[in-house]
């Protein structure tokens, strides 16, 4: 091998691990992450997005999302507060506001505020009845927003919604709410009769108050009445004399 060979061989390892010790300290986070730079095991601080570049063997950095994150909170048994047992799960949205406190603060944010989700819906819904937690779901909704927004924000997370998906009930509960509404519906109906009936028996006690008025309104039902028989396909028509013929005749004889 010549000198220049041997010059050379040098030359291309400094080259090597120029290269590798670029690529080691230069990072490019996109517009949603955020990298929390620890340098000898020391927080330094928050840097992104955009060029990033760290200290080989020095600085280490943990990267970050800022976007919201939809987290399925797994189904929990739960005893309302009226001792029906059912079966919830819901769904968390959830961000990080603070990089630093997310990963200084606790140590998997992500597993931590799931565990967070569960324990907390296990809680406020054991202490609402049956009835609350199917007609008042928006209010449970925020119960729970909030009290996961508060014990999460040591963590530098923001909760900005749960919802609650499903309620899961006993097979008895359902054949016991099927008869409820069942009877609710009959009950309605009859209501409904009734009042109609009530209000035409009104109609009917002013029409006949009408008709004691004007005893000729009497005589023009009895003609519309006949009118309306005509147009039916009947082979006998029996029709009523009015007492107010007899009267006119009583009158004249």
């Amino acid at each position: 091998m010549n000198a220049v060979g041997i010059a050379s061989v040098p030359f291309v390892v400094i080259a090597l691990i120029t290269i590798i010790i670029l690529a080691n300290s230069i990072r490019i986070l996109r517009e949603y992450e955020r990298g929390v730079i620890f340098r000898l095991g020391r927080l330094i601080g928050v840097k992104g997005p955009g060029l990033i570049l760290l200290w080989p063997m020095i600085d280490r950095m943990v990267m970050i999302p800022l976007r919201t994150v939809v987290m399925d909170v797994p189904p929990q048994d739960v005893i309302t507060r009226d001792n029906v047992s059912v079966k919830v799960n819901a769904v968390l949205y959830f961000r990080v506001v603070d990089a630093s406190r997310a990963v200084v603060s606790v140590e998997n944010y992500l597993f931590a505020t799931s565990q967070l989700a569960q324990t907390t819906l296990r809680s406020v819904l054991g202490q609402a009845e049956l009835d609350q937690l199917l007609s008042e779901r928006d209010k449970i909704n925020s119960e729970l927003q909030l009290i996961i927004d508060k014990h999460s924000d040591p963590w530098g997370i923001k909760v900005t919604g749960v919802e609650l998906k499903d309620v899961d009930l006993p097979v008895e509960m359902r054949r016991a709410m099927a008869k409820q509404a069942e009877a609710e519906r009959e009950r309605r109906a009859k209501v409904i009769s009734a009042d109609g009936e009530f209000q035409a028996s009104v109609k009917l006690s002013e029409a006949a108050a009408n008709m004691e008025m004007h005893p000729i309104a009497v005589q023009l039902r009895f003609f519309d009445s006949m009118r309306e028989i005509a147009t039916e396909k009947n082979s006998t028509i029996i029709l009523p004399i009015p007492l107010e013929f007899l009267a006119a005749f009583a009158k004249k004889g």
